[in-house]
């Protein structure tokens, strides 16, 4: 009897030590995996016998803690991107091809122009600078829709990986609550669902919620239902009109100002803050720019009745639009002898009904005019009373300070998520020197239960001998 207990108990534990070196080493082949949690098997023993149980390492809340980080410096990332593409394409105060200089360029060929105004050399380069003036501000409103349609386009993409990451996770989790249900080690698939959830919280904001079986469920961070025994679908259509081109979960809003439950972080929810925040309000600026050209350089049309204010040499009604009227332009056919006489309209707007070489009226007032302070931009961030030049200046600082604070908020982030990540690293994370220390403690336990194993068979041996 006493040699049966001996042999039952090495037995169990070369098996026990056994599958204590597999989770080592299986520590060891993961120690480089970031998604990897720490495997710890602890030996269980009762009635004689001996089991391993394997858990894994960690702390949930530190993993909720980094999937916010997650999303958060996700959404920061997406914001600052487009705002960078912005500034570049556009530039600023200081970059000769931006509005603002654009416009102290024809200011200043305004003024040279109006000290000679029989020079038909200084109108023309006036009226270039005007062509170059309006350039630029169609170039910056392209860099506005692209920016917009950039966003649009990440936000598909985003919400296609969303819709993948579902699915997965739908497939990962029914194996945790079938695992879990039959008492098989669920440690890999746990390591699996987390790896997923960590690349869900980078599109989107999300809160977990554990239930009793094992299985997960998932909500956007404003509450939408995103999994609940089953993958929710998720939908964008960026060709809709806004407001309609916004993200559903199940056919229910989760992007836009009147959802009921939006979305606070995630690159989704950068995207669309990026593409209906800053960008849009950028592009009224430019807009109300545009808009002030035209009245300054306006003309008046004395044949209505009062007398109409009509485009002179400015036409359009937007950023996008804005031309140099075709009358005044000589690549379009135009005479640039029309800045200094009127009739850009029409030739009812002339103003230097004789044609005298030496008139300068109209040059001075069109210099007054893009010097006066005037009520411009209403309705943006930065509507008041302003020069042309002073409201191009103010824009352009508008959008320095924006990629500024952004810039801010993305680099505290990205310092949080490290953190975060640091932090839960050291909870579950594996030191491959330790695993290998604790192999090694293994392996000689495991030579010591062999050689009780052979022991017991030489004893066994002596006995059957004896008995025969």
């Amino acid at each position: 009897m006493g040699l049966q207990i001996a042999l039952s108990t090495a037995r169990n534990a070369l098996l026990a030590t056994s599958t204590q070196i597999a989770v080592a080493s299986r520590n060891v082949a993961g120690a480089g995996d970031a998604g990897y949690a720490r495997k710890i098997a602890t030996l269980v023993t009762g009635n004689g016998t001996a089991q391993v149980i394997v858990t894994r390492a960690g702390d949930a809340a530190l993993f909720t803690r980094k999937l916010a980080a997650t999303s958060d410096e996700a959404a920061s990332a997406a914001r600052l991107d487009g705002l960078k593409n912005l500034s570049q394409t556009v530039g600023d105060t200081g970059d000769a091809t931006s509005p603002a200089a654009r416009l102290g360029a024809l200011n200043a060929a305004l003024q040279a122009a109006a000290n000679q105004p029989a020079s038909s050399d200084l109108a023309r380069t006036a009226v270039e600078a005007a062509r170059a003036l309006a350039e630029s501000l169609n170039d910056a409103a392209a860099a506005v829709k692209a920016v917009r349609a950039d966003a649009d386009a990440a936000i598909k993409q985003s919400v296609s990986t969303v819709n993948d990451l579902l699915a997965q996770f739908d497939a990962v989790n029914f194996a945790v609550v079938t695992g879990t249900a039959n008492g098989r080690d669920i440690t890999d698939s746990l390591d699996d669902r987390d790896r997923i959830l960590t690349k869900l919280a980078a599109e989107i904001g999300i809160t977990t919620l554990t239930r009793p079986d094992g299985g997960m469920a998932i909500y956007t961070d404003g509450g939408a239902a995103l999994y609940e025994r089953g993958a929710r679908t998720v939908a964008f259509d960026p060709n809709a009109a806004p407001p309609g081109n916004a993200v559903t979960v199940d056919g229910v809003a989760v992007t836009g100002a009147t959802t009921a439950m939006p979305l606070h972080s995630g690159r989704i929810a950068g995207l669309t803050a990026l593409r209906d925040g800053p960008a849009v309000e950028y592009g009224r600026q430019l807009d109300a720019i545009a808009s002030a050209l035209v009245a300054a350089f306006a003309e008046t049309d004395p044949t209505t009745t009062p007398a109409s204010t009509v485009p002179g040499l400015f036409t359009g009604a937007s950023a996008a639009g804005v031309r140099v009227a075709a009358r005044v332009d000589p690549q379009q056919g135009g005479a640039v002898s029309r800045l200094r006489d009127g009739g850009i309209y029409s030739d009812d707007t002339v103003v230097n009904t004789t044609g005298a070489a030496g008139y300068a009226a109209r040059l001075t007032i069109l210099t007054g005019n893009l010097a006066a302070a005037r009520t411009i931009g209403t309705g943006t961030d930065i509507s008041g009373a302003a020069t042309l030049a002073g409201f191009a200046a103010a824009s352009a600082g508008w959008l320095s300070q924006q990629r500024k604070d952004v810039a801010a908020d993305a680099e505290y982030q990205a310092t949080l998520l490290s953190r975060a990540t640091d932090a839960l690293s050291n909870v579950a994370g594996v030191n491959g020197d330790d695993e290998t220390a604790l192999t090694l403690q293994l392996e000689r336990s495991y030579t010591a239960s062999a050689k009780i194993l052979t022991v017991v068979d030489d004893l066994l041996k002596t006995l059957m001998d004896a008995v025969r």
